[in-house]
């Protein structure tokens, strides 16, 4: 966006030194490039370094003929009369209807209305594709829907070719403007709405696709080439529509194959698909995880059985706490903490895991019983020697431990080699207050404080104060 910002203010200074249009501008296909021109004219574009083209609208009468770029400018310019003028000069110049289409949502009533004659007597099915995206930057104004307004009608009655680019465009907006109109005026086929669903990037237009998609699929009757591109999509939303379309196809028993999916979306609606043909998915996590040694357990499955909120199956997931996949291990710690089964001292041993993702599981889940944990035991985990991740961890847990552990170990990292532990341990001990188990008058809060060497002598004065100390 910057960057197109910088293009627009760029080509406004060509054109004013009168270069030719299409050399002046950068890219013509970027909306945001005409926006910037506009705004760059207006605000800081006065006229040419030999002042010709400001006054040229007003010598029209005798004979002059201006350029695309006189005209650009004028079309842009904070007079009104000009702007107003400059519109009508633009007959057989395709190439300022961008322009055109800004204008449509000018502030001016009198420059707005012959803006939208002109638009609406120059649109064409090809530029109503070109200036989409423009016109949809322009739609969010105020009074700024005509010109929008106008393309999505030609749109409806045009074929299906004709959207065609918009429905693969880099932008997300424009692509969700398509794809909503191809599903209201019938353009794609289900297969085809399916396919959409399954690669496109934008959530809005995957759930938009997939359910039109899905409205095609009568019951008991299995269409695979509306089903299939879903259950294979790499996005969750698609493959959960698919599987969730499952039960209306009378496929119910497919959706087993989804109960370990790696979204969990994904598996939510496995379940409820199994669930309403008569199985039982608790019993397949159970049976799936049973082995703690099985090298080939989905991360999903161990996921899907601490979803079920069984807290039953604790023991089973501690089990899991050993098993030689770290993802299965993190799950298993994350699946313990759903289920708000904690226990500190076997947590505890978690935090020198060599998988960081495990360690991180564990921290989340003592964060709230920090205060049961030993101090010196977790100072002695922030050493220089141990694994990154422990330091972190240990860190984070001394921080919610509070009061003078937590002083401690900030001001011992404010120096730290890491440079997110240096940046995190400075702030503790800037946002540090004494607290009521610290002892009033302390004269290790004190020596700490003043060792940190992050205070002025008003700060460091004001916080010995509240400590009891005496400045």
């Amino acid at each position: 966006m910057r960057g197109s910002i910088w293009n627009g203010a760029q080509a406004a200074v060509r054109l004013a030194k009168g270069a030719v249009l299409r050399e002046a501008m950068f890219d013509v296909a970027d909306p945001a490039v005409w926006i910037a021109l506009d705004e760059a004219v207006r605000h800081s574009v006065r006229s040419s370094t030999d002042g010709t083209w400001l006054p040229a609208w007003q010598r029209t009468e005798q004979g002059w003929t201006l350029t695309d770029a006189q005209l650009a400018l004028a079309l842009c310019q904070r007079d009104g009369r000009i702007r107003a003028w400059a519109l009508g000069e633009i007959a057989g110049r395709p190439e300022l209807l961008p322009l055109v289409v800004i204008r449509c949502a000018d502030w001016a009533e009198p420059v707005r209305d012959r803006a939208r004659t002109r638009w609406a007597e120059a649109i064409t099915v090809e530029t109503a594709t070109a200036l989409a995206p423009l016109a949809l930057r322009i739609g969010i104004r105020f009074r700024g829907d005509f010109a929008l307004g106008l393309i999505d009608k030609v749109l409806r009655s045009a074929d299906r070719e004709a959207l065609l680019p918009l429905l693969t465009h880099a932008d997300r907006t424009v692509r969700r403007f398509a794809h909503r109109l191809a599903v209201e005026e019938g353009f794609l086929s289900p297969a085809e709405l399916a396919r959409s669903a399954a690669r496109d990037e934008d959530t809005v237009v995957q759930g938009l696709c997939a359910e039109a998609a899905l409205a095609s699929v009568a019951e008991g009757d299995a269409d695979d080439d509306v089903l299939e591109p879903l259950l294979a999509a790499r996005n969750p939303r698609a493959r959960s529509a698919g599987v969730t379309a499952l039960r209306r196809a009378g496929r119910g028993e497919r959706a087993v194959a989804f109960l370990g999916d790696r979204a969990g979306v994904v598996r939510a609606c496995a379940r409820y698909v199994v669930r309403q043909s008569g199985g039982d998915p608790l019993e397949w996590y159970r049976r799936r995880c049973a082995e703690a040694g099985d090298a080939a357990l989905s991360p999903g499955v161990v996921s899907g059985l601490a979803e079920c909120r069984d807290r039953s199956d604790a023991e089973v997931l501690w089990a899991l706490t050993s098993h030689p996949d770290p993802v299965v291990r993190a799950r298993a710690v994350g699946g313990l903490r759903a289920l708000d089964v904690l226990d500190v001292p076997r947590l505890r041993t978690l935090l020198d895991d060599p998988a960081p993702g495990v360690v991180r599981e564990a921290t989340l889940a003592l964060v709230p019983s920090a205060r049961m944990l030993d101090d010196g035991w977790l100072l002695e985990r922030l050493a220089v020697e141990r694994a990154r991740a422990t330091r972190i961890s240990a860190f984070r847990l001394v921080n919610a431990h509070g009061g003078l552990v937590r002083l401690r170990a900030a001001v011992a990292l404010v120096d730290d080699p890491d440079d997110k532990l240096r940046h995190w341990a400075r702030q503790s001990v800037l946002r540090w207050h004494p607290t009521a188990e610290v002892p009033r008058g302390s004269a290790e809060v004190g020596e700490l404080l003043e060792r940190a060497g992050l205070f002025d002598a008003y700060g460091l004065k004001r916080l010995k104060w509240e400590a009891g100390l005496k400045a």
